[in-house]
């Protein structure tokens, strides 16, 4: 053995002596500190813990179609986790409980709601599991009663969970309906009322007026379609134009003999030409139509004198190119009349707005609150139309399904505190506060355990040492000590097994 080794040996040697010799001290030390710490111990009120799981499945199919998208789902799954711990779902869970016993007016109800609420965790977990857990440790109640307790407070939190799941909230969504369709009724009739004032207004001012809307409106109307005519105006007359150039370089009859090219052919095919006018419903003042005639009152009296075989046979192309003239004419009338008509409205509401401006802009204000209160109400009804659907749809099917893995839990063993790891910790700790409180007291003592402590602390040599004598009445007290030292370290040790027995006679209890 190396000089260091002695060294501590010695030093250990050393050490057991000094607390040996206060073995009474360390005893006491050690069975003060125990006693303190398990009665601390034995005070701490056993906790009891209940934990249930919840999966929950949203439908993925109906819902989507009536525009509750994912998103909405799980805001929903999110809105019942966070009211499961409300208010009103606590006063249910007290009620329902052991707690009731407890609550004898408003304000010891308030307690135990707000003991709860700090007592209950509900955790949402991937692929929307739920954990549900809940504590209890009510004084006054034994281990087996917050046992109970905390299991009945998870049931009851389980099945309102499952039925705010379930339920959608059904009253909300009535009450949601009810006020949706109060503020349709008043806007309705807002909108009615509107709606009679514009038309009232339009009958005082506008309503010699031709068109609808207001002046700007029907200014605006006007100015279009005059754009549209000028055109339609401008290619007719070229078009026009163009076949009356070629009718002037066209013959009226081609060189031949027959019947058809005397006078009585040419009446006859004028004739024709008449029926095909009236087809088209042309009036007797339509210029073709009066000039036909004519044509026919001339050739009447040729008629009356040729004979027969004379004349020659009617131009098919001239007849052709004479009817597409006056389409084209009668197209350019009736372009005109419309641009005469046009220009004459739109000097009438020039006019009106000039004489009277201020009926123009009252007009436009009372179009805007009118559109204005069109497309509130119709934003209402269509918002309405969509909470009644999605309320259907939550309502009358299954919009999630609610799963119990793992129902609630009826604890047996206390989550803390852990009484026989604190019991073992506390004896343990005290036979080491006695240890050294024994060893510090024999250092604070002006003793010299050995021969070589001596002489390193006067420098001189010690000749020799001389042990304790005993005697028999000595050897008699000294083992009466050590049996009385036995017995107080074997009360201690006694005690301790007593208190784990009883902690877990108390478990059994439980269970």
């Amino acid at each position: 053995m190396t000089p260091a080794m002695d060294g501590l040996y010695e030093q250990l040697r050393i050490a057991l002596h000094q607390v040996w010799r206060r073995r009474w001290l360390a005893l006491g030390v050690a069975w003060g500190l125990c006693l303190v710490g398990w009665l601390v111990v034995a005070l701490i009120p056993n906790r009891y813990e209940s934990v249930a799981h919840v999966f929950v499945q949203p439908q993925s199919l109906l819902p989507t179609q009536v525009g509750i998208t994912p998103q909405d789902r799980q805001g929903d799954l999110v809105r019942i986790r966070q009211t499961l711990t409300s208010t009103g779902n606590l006063e249910q869970v007290v009620r329902s409980t052991e707690l009731a016993t407890m609550v004898a007016s408003d304000r010891d109800l308030a307690e135990q709601v707000q003991m709860l609420r700090e007592t209950i965790n509900v955790t949402q977990q991937q692929d929307n599991m739920f954990e549900i857990s809940a504590t209890a440790n009510v004084r006054g109640f034994s281990n087996a009663q917050n046992a109970k307790l905390a299991s009945d407070v998870v049931g009851k939190l389980l099945d309102l969970f499952v039925a705010g799941s379930l339920g959608s909230d059904q009253q909300e969504a009535n009450q949601s309906l009810a006020f949706l369709d109060q503020e349709l009724k008043r806007r309705e009739a807002d909108l009615q009322a509107a709606e009679q004032k514009r038309v009232e207004f339009e009958q005082q001012y506008l309503g010699q007026l031709p068109g609808e809307g207001s002046i700007e409106q029907r200014l605006a109307a006007n100015r279009s379609e005059l754009a549209g005519l000028d055109q339609q105006l401008v290619e007719a007359q070229s078009s026009l134009a163009a076949l009356r150039g070629q009718l002037g370089s066209t013959p009226a009859t081609l060189p031949g003999t027959g019947a058809s090219g005397s006078a009585s052919g040419q009446i006859q095919a004028l004739e024709s030409q008449l029926a095909g006018y009236a087809a088209r419903g042309w009036t007797d003042s339509h210029p073709d139509v009066v000039a036909t005639r004519a044509q026919i009152a001339r050739l009447r009296p040729l008629a009356a004198r040729e004979g027969p075989g004379a004349g020659g046979m009617p131009n098919p192309s001239y007849v052709s190119l004479r009817t597409v003239i006056a389409e084209k004419e009668g197209q350019v009338q009736a372009a005109s009349s419309r641009k005469a008509q046009l220009q004459a409205e739109s000097v009438q509401l020039t006019a009106k707005q000039a004489t009277e401006p201020g009926v123009a802009a009252q007009q436009a204000q009372m179009n805007r609150d009118y559109d204005v209160l069109k497309r509130q109400y119709d934003k209402l009804l269509e918002d309405r139309e969509q909470l009644r659907l999605r309320s259907d749809v939550q309502s009358k099917t299954d919009t999630v399904k609610v799963k119990v893995v793992d129902p609630p839990s009826r604890p047996t063993v206390p989550i803390s505190p852990n009484r026989p790891l604190l019991l073992s910790a506390i004896l343990f700790v005290a036979l080491g506060a006695g240890a050294g409180a024994a060893f510090v007291a024999g250092q604070l003592q002006t003793t010299f355990p050995t021969q070589g402590k001596l002489t390193a602390a006067t420098g001189l040599p010690v000749l020799g040492s001389i042990g304790q004598v005993w005697t028999e009445a000595r050897r008699a007290e000294a083992r009466q000590k050590l049996a009385w030292l036995a017995g107080g370290a074997g009360a201690l040790a006694a005690g301790y097994a007593i208190l784990m027995a009883v902690e877990f006679w108390q478990r059994s209890q439980v269970a």
